[in-house]
């Protein structure tokens, strides 16, 4: 799928799918649960009834009553020993604990365990197989027995106290016939001392009513409600309803995004086909605009790359074409040579000529190499006065009329504790360039000097030549860039010195700067960098 609206949408109906799935089984348990706790609820409260009233009587009265409740619920009964069933530690638990414990056996039959004595470890167990009727029949009989006992007054108030006690889970009343809510025909049958099943108003459940011989009682039990588990066919619906909403948010939400994305695709492919000046909207400030903006910052940077690359093949070219020149021109000088002075003559400007050029290949080979990215550094401690004294040795010789010099040297401990961290053979280059471009430039004096603080170290180089313009500083390091002043080609070099001084001290973390000489008038090219470099 290349749409990012289909893979979020099937991603998220994947999910739905699962959750669905496992809402069906969650249901499934819910209600195997819930209905474990219907017919407990309607069970307790009868078979505590009979449980109560068997624990105190003797074995004989128990066979007894037994056999009576048996004919009367049609269920055989039985008082079993814990070791007799085959309940497990967690049902002993619960039918410990005083519960009625309610086993379901088939789709309507179930088994049902009451404690009747702790110490005896006796268990009044009956098989249901219509748990509601059987139970109300028996349920009557029950309550009837133990109203009877009561004067006619306080009939009510026991039987409330008998639901309280025994934990039935479904109301109790007395009413008298007027109040009962029967037809006539029920009335004439409760009458005549039978026991009536009605349904309820909303028919979803069952009333029994049954008269209480010799009072004006009429013993309502119920409303019994049939439990209705929550039906499959719901999760089923909601899950589809989710799905087309969520479907309908989520086109909402990635249409636009996906315009968006549209947008950068498209800008991407016409850059990639020449047009460098594109750009997309950078529009909000979401993962997208971000992307957008970082799209425009490399387009941009592209454009500039290209440009510079283009800008020094030119550079390259024209600073190749004079000294290829120059040997054609001695070549052919060379032929039509008549002495053997002028011959000499001629074979010296070659020879001058091939080492311009080898020297404007090392430099253009540094400056890619260094443009290519940070090479293997390898920060040592140095002593930046031997340094500078080294590069004054190195350097002073090749132009006489020139003297280069130390300037002020600042250090902690003046000039005996005057140590830095860098990469020695690129921050020699680095000064070397400088006090080459200052010789080059300068009337008659060059300065060296320095300043170590405990933070960052700065090299100052100046000269009292002509300096640099300063509508001229910004672009000074520009590889190939010739001024147009004093500072011509007639001075040498090839361009590409101060563009490799300001790759070197970037790899330092440190700035090239250019200023204008105080104390000699000319230019001041200074480098600064952190005194202590970070591990590489």
């Amino acid at each position: 799928m290349n749409s990012i609206f289909l893979r979020i949408y099937g991603g998220m109906c994947a999910a739905l799918i699962l959750v669905a799935v496992l809402g069906v089984l969650a249901l499934h348990l819910l209600n195997q649960v819930r209905s474990e706790q219907y017919r407990e609820r309607l069970a307790h409260g009868t078979f505590s009834l009979m449980a109560d009233n068997l624990q105190p009587m003797n074995e004989t009265e128990r066979h007894r009553a037994l056999l009576v409740w048996e004919r009367l619920l049609g269920i055989p009964l039985a008082l079993k020993t814990f070791a007799q069933t085959d309940l497990d530690l967690t049902q002993r638990t619960r039918v410990l604990r005083g519960q009625a414990l309610v086993e379901q056996t088939g789709p309507h039959a179930a088994k049902v365990y009451r404690l009747v004595s702790d110490k005896e470890q006796l268990v009044l167990t009956g098989e249901v197989q219509q748990i509601s009727e059987q139970l109300a029949r028996a349920t009557i009989y029950l309550l009837a027995d133990e109203l009877v006992r009561v004067p006619v007054a306080e009939q009510p108030k026991r039987l409330a106290q008998l639901k309280q006690d025994k934990g039935f889970g479904f109301d109790l009343r007395l009413v008298t016939v007027d109040q009962a809510d029967m037809d006539e025909d029920q009335s004439r049958r409760i009458s005549e001392g039978d026991t009536v099943m009605a349904l309820g108003k909303g028919g979803d459940s069952i009333r029994v009513f049954a008269g209480m011989v010799g009072t004006p009682w009429v013993l309502e039990i119920g409303p019994l409600y049939q439990m209705n588990p929550y039906p499959p066919e719901w999760l089923v619906l909601i899950a589809a309803l989710g799905l087309s909403l969520i479907g309908l948010i989520v086109y909402l939400l990635v249409r636009q995004l996906e315009r968006r994305l549209r947008g950068l695709e498209a800008a991407a492919t016409r850059i990639a086909k020449g047009s460098l000046e594109t750009r997309v909207p950078a529009r909000g400030a979401d993962s997208v605009g971000r992307l957008a903006s970082a799209f425009n910052g490399m387009a941009e940077h592209l454009q500039q790359l290209l440009a510079i690359q283009r800008e020094l093949v030119r550079a390259v070219s024209h600073e190749l074409r004079t000294p290829v020149a120059r040997l054609r021109f001695g070549l052919e000088m060379i032929g039509s040579a008549t002495t053997p002075q002028a011959l000499e003559k001629y074979r010296e400007g070659m020879d001058h000529d091939i080492e311009d050029l080898d020297k404007l290949v090392d430099e253009m080979l540094t400056y890619a190499r260094l443009e290519q990215g940070s090479p293997a550094l390898n920060f040592q401690r140095i002593d930046l006065d031997a340094l500078v004294n080294q590069v004054i040795e190195e350097l002073a010789p090749l132009r006489a009329d020139v003297t280069v010099q130390r300037g002020l040297c600042l250090s902690a401990a003046d000039c005996d504790d005057a140590w830095v961290e860098a990469e020695p053979r690129y921050l020699h280059r680095a000064i070397q360039n400088l006090v080459s471009n200052a010789m080059r430039h300068a009337s008659s004096r060059v300065t060296v000097s320095y300043q170590v603080g405990q933070q960052r170290c700065r090299v100052d180089i100046e000269d009292d030549g002509p300096g640099v313009p300063e509508s001229a500083w910004e672009k000074i390091f520009t590889p190939f860039l010739r001024l147009d002043d004093s500072r011509t080609r007639a001075s040498g070099g090839h361009g590409l010195g101060l563009s490799i001084v300001r790759r070197i001290i970037h790899w330092h973390d440190g700035r090239a700067l250019i200023s204008k000489s105080k104390s000699l008038g000319g230019a001041c090219f200074s480098l600064s960098w952190p005194r202590n470099q970070e591990k590489r």
